[in-house]
């Protein structure tokens, strides 16, 4: 089954919609599955849920580990600058690195999940070996394409920050499903046009050409909800989508790329 499968044996006791829900929406690009499971639920996943993972340097050798580690800095040279000019202080994630598995604030991560940010331990947890993923079966190559993961991840963080994500909980608490998932979306576009706006300030620092945003842009086409449900089972089911539309995450990473500023990223006032 692929709960027990992908997820371990106390997650297959949930509804089995709600159970693939998390894993799609932990998978491509989002927050941790086992987050989500307890949004959804309306249960608490504490700190103590698990015990923090090390978050050390990444292997010296390892150019996929010194690319992440590259972009993560670059998204805190961006982040902190736009935080001072709003009167604020960013406070820096923390980045794991990890293949396999790792313990989490918000449960034990695995590689099933893909990248994920946790924000009971603002960290920021990548599966280098995800990226094999990405360019092999989603048809996402690049460089850039890798980055946007990174930028939408740390997307999660800021949200995070200004108190977007808790708002979000909140009112997820003893939603229904639909309506759930119709705020998940929301949050998912927001980290999309976040991403945009990293990558509109880094242009100059790493020399970026058109053709690297269309890695990212193609990497968001591929991981639409539309997109995988069509590949995934052969048809759409719109009341389940959990990160938006490939055409939608396209359009606000756009935005974001394209105006810059946190204004624009209101996917919660705005037609999405």
């Amino acid at each position: 089954e692929i709960a027990s499968c992908l997820v371990g044996s106390e997650m297959c006791i949930r509804d089995r919609g709600t159970v693939v829900v998390a894993l799609v929406a932990g998978w491509v690009f989002g927050i941790n599955p086992l987050t989500i499971l307890g949004l959804l639920s309306g249960a608490d996943i504490g700190p103590a849920a698990t015990q923090q993972a090390p978050a050390g340097a990444p292997p010296a050798h390892d150019r996929q580990a010194q690319f992440v580690s590259t972009v993560l800095a670059d998204t805190e040279d961006v982040w902190t600058r736009l935080f001072k000019e709003q009167g604020s202080t960013y406070a820096v994630p923390r980045l794991v690195l990890f293949r396999g598995a790792t313990p989490t604030a918000c449960g034990q991560g695995q590689s099933a999940m893909g990248p994920f940010y946790c924000p009971l331990d603002q960290r920021v947890y990548i599966d280098l070996a995800f990226y094999d993923t990405l360019r092999q079966q989603l048809g996402a190559p690049g460089d850039f394409a890798q980055a946007y993961v990174i930028a939408h991840e740390v997307g999660h963080h800021v949200q995070n920050l200004l108190g977007v994500l808790p708002r979000v909980e909140q009112l997820k608490r003893g939603a229904a499903p639909a309506d759930a998932n119709r705020l998940s979306v929301r949050v998912e576009l927001q980290a999309d046009c976040l991403a945009g706006v990293w990558a509109q300030k880094a242009r100059s620092n790493f020399q970026l050409e058109p053709a690297d945003i269309e890695e990212a842009l193609n990497a968001a086409s591929r991981i639409g909800d539309d997109t995988l449900q069509k590949q995934g089972q052969g048809h759409v089911v719109p009341e389940s989508f959990t990160h938006g539309t490939s055409a939608q995450r396209v359009r606000w990473f756009s935005t974001g790329y394209e105006r810059g500023t946190l204004a624009a990223c209101d996917t919660f006032d705005s037609p999405i």
